[in-house]
């Protein structure tokens, strides 16, 4: 049988994407962090409030807290009978009169209403002086109100959600000191190719660079794992078997690159047959297209394979699509998918392929996309040159003009 007829039947990225996530189910396991530990994890249990935010009225401004029925015409003065700053708790405040106030200050009780010292002007008195409104007054006018943010009890954060920078304060606001999430992926990353050195090592005649094993390393640090780097494996049937037998015992997942395709002359895929299972699938995506998929058994549960193409940026590209979507779930994620956004293409794309393309591009000045020249998988420079991908429809023109789906970077890799 000729090697295009044992080829397998080209599926869709979302077909592919289905059987993955339809097979890769959520560790749940967990464990409970410091707040402000926490960035980039995935919570395992909803946070709750434990107070109202703000936990009292407070002023939005720097400014005088009165009673709104003492000011009733423009220019009324009034003597100033406490001054308040953030953190203290003032006296009852007393008709007819004026307390001087900053921002985030709790209102003294009987108060209603702030005016902003912009439209105040201080008078020189006894004690603390007085003021003289220059300005209409309503009440409740520059009070931020006890609970307007957050009542006390309410779900601020749900399981699922992967927390940033904001989700964090959030969390801090309502006094969650402590957060539970779920425990970090662990996933071993090997390469397998007597053709590939590290950097700083000399490049002999036939060999490369292992450039895969940094790129992979990075998204995999930027998703949160704890990553088991077996380094380069020797290209022999035994070591690649000894190295996922090692990788299942202490992996959730393992990640390669290369040496999977259909046809390839390798160890790396009878290892995987002789130590589990696999499937290769052909994706019809461009750059991308082979992948492998399996499960490698060790002497515990064993752990979920996945094979990449070689090519640099077909390995790049392929990891963001299909792999960061996959580690997402394993800790229980809810929002696995990046968001699409629709920008105009500022260039032509006569020729398009008959698989779905994810072009490299960026956002120029003008709002639209440019496109890199060389859109070749082995070109990993126009990745570090995009900010994001341009995913085009199969055998889809594109012309000048023309809204497109476009996908961050900045998504694509955290």
């Amino acid at each position: 049988m000729s090697d295009a007829a044992k080829r397998p039947a080209m599926q869709s990225l979302d077909e592919a994407l289905e059987r993955l996530l339809s097979a890769v189910q959520p560790l749940g396991l967990s464990e409970s962090v410091p707040t402000g530990d926490a960035l980039g994890r995935v919570l395992a249990e909803a946070v709750q409030s434990l107070i109202d935010v703000p936990p009292a009225d407070n002023s939005s401004m720097d400014g005088y807290a009165v009673c709104a029925a003492d000011v009733t015409v423009a220019g009324t003065v009034l003597p100033v009978a406490q001054r308040v700053p953030a953190g203290v708790v003032g006296v009852v405040h007393q008709a007819g009169t004026a307390a001087r106030i900053f921002t985030g200050a709790q209102i003294p009780v009987g108060a209603d209403a702030v005016i902003m010292q912009e439209l105040c002007e201080a008078l020189a008195g006894e004690g603390l002086g007085s003021v003289r409104v220059n300005a209409s007054v309503q009440p409740a006018q520059w009070i931020r109100r006890r609970g307007e943010d957050v009542q006390q009890g309410a779900t601020v954060l749900a399981a699922g959600c992967r927390l940033d920078a904001a989700a964090l304060g959030l969390a801090a606001s309502v006094g969650a000191a402590q957060l539970t999430v779920a425990r970090r992926p662990r996933v071993a990353l090997f390469s397998t190719g007597d053709e590939l050195v590290m950097p700083g090592e000399p490049l002999k005649p036939g060999a490369i660079y292992n450039s895969n094993r940094f790129t992979l390393r990075a998204m995999l640090q930027g998703l949160g794992c704890e990553i088991i780097d077996l380094g380069i494996v020797p290209d022999k049937l035994d070591a690649t078997r000894a190295a996922l037998l090692e990788a299942a015992r202490q992996a959730d997942l393992i990640i390669t690159s290369g040496g999977v395709s259909v046809g390839e002359e390798d160890h790396l895929r009878p290892a995987v047959q002789a130590e589990g299972s696999l499937d290769l699938w052909q994706i019809a995506i461009k750059p991308g297209k082979p992948l492998a998929f399996g499960r490698v058994a060790g002497d515990q549960a064993g752990a979920w394979f996945i094979g990449l193409p070689g090519n640099p940026v077909s390995s790049f590209v392929t990891f963001a699509l299909l792999v960061r979507p996959v580690i997402l779930r394993l800790q229980g994620a809810t929002k696995l998918q990046p968001r699409g956004f629709s920008l105009r293409a500022d260039f032509d794309w006569p020729k398009p392929d008959r698989r779905r393309e994810f072009l490299r591009v960026r956002v120029n000045e003008a709002g639209g996309l440019e496109l890199f020249p060389n859109q070749s998988s082995g070109v990993l420079t126009s990745a570090v040159w995009a900010d994001g991908l341009l995913d085009n429809p199969a055998g889809a023109p594109i012309v000048a003009g023309q809204m497109v789906r476009y996908l961050t970077m900045s998504e694509l890799l955290t």
